[in-house]
């Protein structure tokens, strides 16, 4: 909402001072990405949260599950992670998180910006302090390593990783090299701009043919900021966060980890997901895209599993955010416990084709209430049956009306999702 100059960053870093329901003697923990904006947005929040009070210490470049890791246990009143994820570098942003190591809610997101937005008072205008670095890796690693119950099994595997040239590119190698795997590493050389160019979770395909050319046992990639694991099996075909999900419940439930015998993953989840898991007498319970929305189910059904296809992975047992060290750590354990091969695993997730069309409108209304384009909506639900899935939602940035269809044959699906496009373009479309 805010542009990221010196003047909000600073009322940013007061107002969530501010808002925090117990401001008096709050501590707060800053972390980063590598982006080369995050030092001077760094020593700028916090100037601005020491104003409101606050005593402020850095962690210096570590990933966002760290931080969350480290608000929690260290008993911060917050943590501030500084970062775009798997956006290129030009761009920065800021999440928080409350001393629980939990996403804020929306309630105190809108607070602070409502603070923020208000003019009556103003931050101080002299140069900002540099902040106090202190290194907590090791306590974070600590805890990761002990995610890994199978550690001496995995010892000698030949891994493939590729960091992003992000938050993980000194925590990823150094964790798994403590762990006695051998490493083929890529993007683990940031330099303030490369920062997920052609590299991580959301270009994989430079770890695929890592895998493939160095034999690997099976590789991971990281995004930006190190909440995201997508992975390559021997054979380097990419598996993502569905697969992933499967597996790890499947892994679970056998070892009666898995509470509520369910697992959240939101409405962007392959049918195949919900269908194997009901293969396994487990339910699927849908949410929004978006990770928060992923850890309020979580939360109010007492889950242990959910997390969203792009990778981004919920193990509420270790922390509440998505972890992507935490997540290769799953993956490794279920490999070494059934002492299958990755592609053995992922295989069991039977992916069914999948369309996506977006549809660019002038208005935004129910499209129940537009009766032609409910009309053919309806007709092609009668289609699917219970072999497919619709998806109709507008875009909350764009004027697009997205519209997905899954079913059990890719012509099919493209020709009816077409249809739907067809009627919302006549009726709606720009």
């Amino acid at each position: 909402m805010y542009p990221l100059d010196v003047e909000t960053v600073r009322r940013l870093g007061a107002a969530l001072i501010r808002a925090l329901p117990r401001s008096d003697g709050a501590r707060v923990v800053i972390g980063r990405d590598t982006r080369e904006s995050g030092g001077w947005i760094e020593r700028e929040l916090a100037h601005g949260a020491r104003f409101s009070g606050a005593t402020v210490v850095s962690a210096g470049v570590i990933s966002t599950p760290a931080v969350a890791f480290l608000t929690r246990t260290e008993g911060y009143s917050a943590g501030v992670v500084i970062s775009a994820s798997h956006n290129p570098f030009e761009d920065n942003g800021i999440k928080v998180f409350s001393g629980a190591g939990e996403k804020f809610t929306e309630r105190l997101e809108q607070e602070v910006e409502g603070i923020v937005a208000d003019r009556f008072w103003q931050v101080p205008s002299d140069p900002a302090a540099p902040v106090a670095v202190h290194d907590f890796s090791e306590s974070y690693l600590e805890h990761v390593r002990s995610v890994l119950r199978q550690a001496r099994s995995v010892r000698g595997w030949t891994l493939a990783v590729d960091c992003a040239n992000g938050a993980t590119s000194d925590l990823a190698p150094r964790l798994f090299r403590e762990l006695g795997l051998h490493l083929d590493v890529i993007g683990a050389s940031p330099d303030g701009r490369n920062i997920n160019l052609g590299v991580g979770s959301t270009h994989p395909d430079g770890l695929a043919a890592l895998v493939r050319e160095r034999g690997s046992r099976l590789g991971v990639a990281f995004d930006g900021d190190g909440d995201r694991a997508i992975f390559a099996d021997e054979t380097g075909q990419i598996v993502n966060g569905d697969a992933v999900m499967l597996m790890c419940a499947k892994h679970l439930k056998r070892e009666g980890r898995l509470r509520g015998n369910a697992l959240v993953a939101t409405v962007m989840s392959n049918l195949g997901l919900e269908l194997g898991l009901k293969d396994l007498g487990l339910d699927l319970v849908r949410c929004p895209v978006g990770d928060k929305y992923v850890m309020e189910e979580l939360l109010a059904r007492n889950l242990s599993l959910g997390g969203e296809q792009s990778g981004h992975v919920i193990f509420s047992d270790f922390l509440f955010t998505g972890d992507g060290l935490i997540t290769a750590m799953q993956v490794l354990e279920t490999m070494a416990a059934t002492g299958r091969k990755l592609s053995e695993l992922a295989g069991e997730l039977v992916v069914y084709p999948q369309v996506l069309l977006n549809v660019r409108v002038r208005e935004r209304v129910d499209l129940k209430t537009v009766p032609p384009i409910a009309s053919v909506m309806d007709g092609v639900e009668r289609r699917l049956g219970r072999q497919g899935r619709l998806l109709v939602r507008y875009s909350g940035t764009e004027p697009l009306l997205r519209i997905m269809l899954e079913g059990r044959d890719q012509e099919e699906i493209n020709r009816w999702a077409e249809e739907i496009a067809r009627e919302v373009r006549k009726q709606i479309g720009m």
